[in-house]
């Protein structure tokens, strides 16, 4: 069995996409839930779609899983995708179906004190930014299309930055987003609408970054798991797992403790 893919939890449950001969199930990270999975070793995840390519994949569509043994992880040059607006400041001919569709240009926050801006399709806003994991967020304007989101976006980005990066999010995971440094940049950009979000975590202290699947999941949080394991509270990149093989039965390795274990 191997892990094919990630879903945060937005409007349905978090879940690991777990694939074996072809056929692709879920694992739910509800709070509460219990991993028992070693990891095994780590190849491409192949390929994940569904029974139905020629339209968009829906709520109850079977997947399928179309299985890759390079040892390129968690994807090979072949089945990594390159989405053509990662790196589009604007300058471009609209080379994507959904650029023609209204955007929002957003500032997502990140506790203690990380900003970035971003685009997202206008009726995506709210589900983009739980993705991101944002901690606060405001929606600075709705433009006509995607060309034209992304020019501003650009502008912003020269002083705030458009990219966060998971071990950063996971540094500010049981602290709040400076209220001083946030009035400041709200009242700069007068924003059409804010957003505060609760992932539900309650964390007392910073959990401990480490790739497992082991232990009581406590939530998620954009594409990061909070798993409890031996009194120690660990953060787990979704990503960092895809393309492992899991064994039956707990994690055999030595894992950071926090002190709070050996009390």
């Amino acid at each position: 069995m191997q892990v094919v893919g990630y879903r945060a939890r937005v409007d349905t449950h978090a879940a690991l996409l777990l694939a074996a001969d072809g056929e692709v199930t879920t694992e739910r990270l509800d709070p509460g839930t219990e991993l028992a999975y070693r990891l095994g070793e780590r190849h491409c995840a192949g390929a994940v779609d569904s029974v139905a390519p020629d339209r968009e994949r829906e709520a109850g569509d079977t997947l399928v899983h179309y299985a890759c043994d390079t040892g390129e992880a968690p994807y090979c040059a072949e089945h990594t995708s390159r989405w053509p607006c990662a790196r589009c400041t604007g300058d471009c001919g609209k080379p994507v179906a959904a650029c023609d569709e209204e955007h929002a240009v957003y500032l997502a926050a990140f506790a203690p004190e990380t900003v970035k801006v971003g685009v997202t399709r206008s009726w995506r806003l709210e589900t983009r930014l739980r993705e991101q994991g944002a901690d606060r967020a405001a929606h600075l304007r709705t433009v006509a299309d995607g060309r034209i989101a992304r020019q501003i976006e650009a502008d912003i980005a020269a002083d705030l930055g458009d990219r966060v990066r998971v071990p950063t999010k996971i540094a500010g995971f049981a602290e709040t987003v400076d209220k001083a440094l946030w009035a400041d940049l709200c009242a700069e950009h007068d924003p059409v609408e804010t957003y505060a979000f609760d992932y539900g975590l309650d964390l007392a202290d910073r959990p401990l970054a480490e790739t497992l699947a082991t232990g009581t999941v406590r939530g998620t949080k954009g594409r990061v798991a909070v798993v409890e394991n031996n009194d120690t509270t660990y953060a787990v990149d979704l990503r960092d797992l895809v393309g492992y093989e899991l064994l039956e039965g707990s994690t055999e390795r030595e894992l950071q403790s926090s002190l709070g274990a050996f009390g």
